[in-house]
């Protein structure tokens, strides 16, 4: 009964290891994206008119 027991506590164990990694990762891409977002605000900023007209003429 003692080695069903410690089995399960392993298992849980990866299981739980396996969620916090998954949740480490979704963090850090969250991150990554909100670095990427920001970087084009910064870009924009110093020229607002870059891409915002178009010369329709045919």
């Amino acid at each position: 009964m003692v080695i069903g027991g410690i089995s399960t506590n392993i298992s849980t164990n990866d299981v739980q290891s396996d969620v916090s990694v998954l949740m480490l990762r979704k963090q850090l891409d969250t991150i990554e994206q909100g670095g990427v977002d920001l970087t084009k605000m910064m870009e924009q900023s110093v020229n607002p008119t870059v891409g915002g007209n178009i010369d329709l003429t045919v």
